[in-house]
């Protein structure tokens, strides 16, 4: 009997070390784990070298790197939060923080992350991450939307080359696109918009115009409305492509790197892209074609454009918040920004590594995005409960259709607001 209760009593304590989670042995060391959703080399290069610099300064507190996905991470982060498996610390975007901020999922961050870096942020990244009173991540690289241009194509036109100081007006480049398409002959497009996901595109640049789509109500609910500011961008995209025959419509279904063939052929002088695009036409851009960086168009608002910045959370589940935070605060230091933003090619949030060197060179459009870091401001759905339901059922058929010219304005007005309230509605009932 005596050997019987001995072996249930190992059994019961091996049972109880598996039930404890992955926390490792028993020797005093903190482990963490830290999901990344780097994915260039350089990105995971430096990812992976700030992870090994901590471990080898921190031997209580060690830091695991996993390697996660943008394309499944919402709901691989929605699973290992309901199975009580999720990262301590995550790597995410603003946009994707609402659910799991109001889900009780993610700590809130106000009492954890140390002055230094609550005071290197601009108030306006910090409100990209804020939900009700809380602070549920850490904004710290961000990419504002550029537009990249063929230098020879642009200088052998004559056309006006814009600047951040002097950029063209949404008029003028229209006026510009329909210039550049009779200068390069027939075949030729003056710029090329890669709209598979048009949402995003449409509201945040549409900022610029003084758009909003989104407003607050006096009894704080959330409704949309399609006003004249807000139908600049669209309106100036769908008549390059429907009326002025200056954009393709074969590039509206396509994602930005399936424009660059055509690009780097000279078939197309622009194309509207994520400021991280660089990376990509500096590695596969044929031996002596030049490029160059341009300022999106400016509206009534100037430069001003939405973003949603990559973030780190803290698991609320996570037994070691205040190792997180700390870790956090290294991982964010303004040097180690620099090396995060290089290697993602984006711009860093942090106002001491902004101001490094390295970000203002004209090499690779480098000092255009500084230039507009000061313009950039939160996604216009940032905080908008029931927009992905929105955005997937309503906006983005919506809007394709009628950069197509299957719809016209009106009809593209009707279905955001009066389609799109129903949708918001649901969400909001009391």
């Amino acid at each position: 009997m005596r050997r019987v209760l001995t072996a249930a009593a190992a059994l019961l304590l091996l049972l109880t070390g598996c039930a404890a989670g992955d926390e490792g042995p028993d020797d005093g060391v903190v482990r963490l784990r830290f999901q990344s959703l780097a994915w260039q080399k350089e990105s995971v290069d430096a990812n992976r070298q700030l992870v090994k610099e901590w471990n080898a300064a921190h031997p209580d507190v060690q830091i695991d790197y996993v390697q996660g996905s943008w394309d499944s991470v919402h709901d691989q982060l929605l699973t290992s939060f309901e199975g009580g498996e999720a990262p301590d610390i995550i790597h995410d975007a603003s946009d994707d923080l609402a659910d799991f901020a109001y889900g009780g999922h993610l700590a809130d961050l106000r009492t954890l992350l140390p002055e230094r870096l609550r005071a290197d942020i601009p108030a306006r990244s910090w409100e990209t991450t804020t939900f009700g009173e809380g602070i549920y991540g850490v904004p710290f690289l961000q990419e504002p939307r550029v537009i990249i241009a063929n230098r020879k194509i642009l200088e052998s036109s004559g056309v006006r080359v814009p600047t951040p100081e002097k950029p063209w007006s949404w008029s003028e480049f229209r006026q510009i696109t329909q210039d550049l398409t009779r200068a390069m002959g027939p075949g030729g497009y003056a710029v090329a918009w890669p709209l598979k996901e048009p949402v995003s595109v449409s509201l945040n640049l549409g900022l610029s115009a003084g758009g909003r789509l989104f407003h607050r109500e006096d009894d704080g609910r959330g409704t949309v409305r399609f006003t004249e500011a807000d139908a600049v961008v669209p309106g100036t995209v769908h008549d390059q492509v429907v009326t002025d025959r200056t954009a393709p419509r074969t590039t509206l279904g396509s994602g930005g790197s399936d424009t660059l063939p055509g690009f780097f052929a000279g078939k197309y002088a622009m194309v509207p892209l994520g400021f991280a695009y660089r990376q990509q036409i500096a590695q596969q851009a044929p031996e002596g074609f030049e490029w160059t960086v341009l300022p999106a168009p400016a509206g009534s608002a100037g430069l001003t454009q939405g973003v949603s910045p990559q973030t780190l959370s803290i698991a609320e589940d996570s037994p070691y918040k205040k190792e997180a935070a700390e870790f956090l605060d290294f991982f964010l230091r303004p040097e180690n920004m620099v090396r995060l933003a290089r290697g993602d090619w984006m711009l860093p949030t942090g106002a001491a590594a902004l101001a490094h060197p390295s970000l203002h060179t004209p090499e690779d459009g480098w000092a255009t995005g500084a230039a507009l870091a000061a313009h950039l401001r939160p996604a216009p759905a940032q905080s908008v409960r029931g927009y992905p339901e929105w955005k997937d059922k309503v906006a983005t058929p919506a809007f394709q259709e009628y950069y197509s010219g299957a719809i016209d304005a009106a009809e593209l007005s009707r279905r955001l607001v009066v389609d799109g309230n129903r949708v918001l509605a649901r969400y909001q009932r009391k």
